[in-house]
């Protein structure tokens, strides 16, 4: 997903200078499998096996079997447009755009082995506004994971020999979005009962809407200048449209992989991927290696893997109590986050 993007963004022969336009596509693509699936979940809702109502055990056993299971697109809510639904969603989508826009300007203009560690900065931003919005407190082992990704960032970005500024700071925006994003889930999350497909839905037809000023006003000429071009190149949109796919596809993965395993298991294989599209970036895209860049990728990934850690062995030790449970962090919405925002 990342090296196609990379291509639909920085590639001379397929994509066009227009970032906010291929953006704005993989949201429609991403939009209207939302609703396709939506219509297949409406058939697969309609028939028995999608019931999980409880079968008795003479029932069971006059089946001869235990019942069928539910269809996989049962779980696919109806996509309908509520205007009413779509104003308490709204707040999240301003948050979404700039997220995903963001995440793919650095793509644009960093090298793509340096990628993860220009956005390695959501985890720092998620304790800051578990500490100063929701009022939880950091602990010293949180603060130490927190100082050895810090460290890691600087690291690589030293290290890197074709360093962009601007690319760094659109992916230091991009983690500061991706925070803010967790805490604007965990608020409308209600609005659309609790469903993150429904929350899809609505979040990518919001952004398609919000794109269209932001195309026409910065990118309108860029997009008129290609339409003799890349527009009526049948390997653009091939590419755009995949890459589109991917990212609805990303998505259901993650909701499958945290129900087979665990946040945590989720957590470790996220950071080995990381690692894996890191340094074959080096191979693929011929990104000369540094003694310091690599050290600050891997700096950066075993502070953020520790981190995980931590976390779930802090989350293990609290004991309910007749007191007030505490308020949930950033860190406990980044499921939901991740399944909305898997563009990025």
């Amino acid at each position: 997903m990342v090296y196609l993007n990379k291509v639909l963004m920085s590639n001379e022969g397929v994509s066009i200078d227009a970032p906010l336009f291929v953006t704005w596509y993989q949201c429609v693509i991403t939009a209207l499998i939302c609703w396709c699936a939506g219509k297949c979940g409406e058939r697969a809702q309609r028939l028995p096996s999608a019931s999980y109502s409880a079968v008795s055990q003479n029932d069971a056993e006059g089946a001869g079997g235990p019942p069928a299971r539910p269809s996989f697109f049962a779980q696919f809510p109806k996509a309908e447009y509520k205007m009413s639904v779509a104003k308490r969603i709204f707040p999240l989508s301003l948050v979404f755009v700039g997220m995903i826009t963001f995440n793919n300007l650095c793509l644009k203009w960093v090298e793509v082995s340096f990628y993860n560690v220009a956005r390695s900065l959501t985890i720092v931003f998620n304790v800051f506004f578990s500490r100063c919005l929701l009022g939880i407190p950091t602990s010293p082992k949180t603060l130490l994971c927190l100082a050895l990704v810090v460290f890691g960032f600087l690291l690589g970005s030293h290290g890197e020999l074709n360093f962009s500024l601007r690319g760094t700071i659109a992916g230091i925006l991009s983690s500061l979005f991706v925070s803010l994003n967790s805490i604007y889930t965990k608020k409308v999350l209600p609005a659309v009962d609790d469903n993150h497909w429904r929350l899809t839905f609505y979040n990518n037809i919001n952004a398609v809407l919000l794109f269209i000023p932001l195309v026409t006003y910065f990118e309108g000429a860029a997009v008129l200048a290609a339409v003799n071009g890349q527009l009526k190149s049948t390997t653009f949109w091939s590419a755009m449209t995949v890459a589109g796919f991917f990212g609805f596809a990303i998505g259901i993965v993650t909701v499958l992989q945290i129900k087979a395993t665990s946040p945590l298991s989720h957590n470790i294989s996220g950071t080995a991927k990381a690692a894996v599209q890191s340094m074959m970036a080096f191979y693929i895209w011929g990104n000369e290696a540094t003694l310091f860049g690599v050290l600050g990728i891997f700096t950066v990934l075993g502070g953020s893997l520790l981190y995980t850690f931590v976390k779930m062995n802090e989350n293990k030790q609290f004991v309910p109590s007749t007191r007030p449970s505490p308020a949930p962090s950033v860190d406990e919405t980044e499921k939901n986050t991740e399944m909305t925002s898997s563009k990025v």
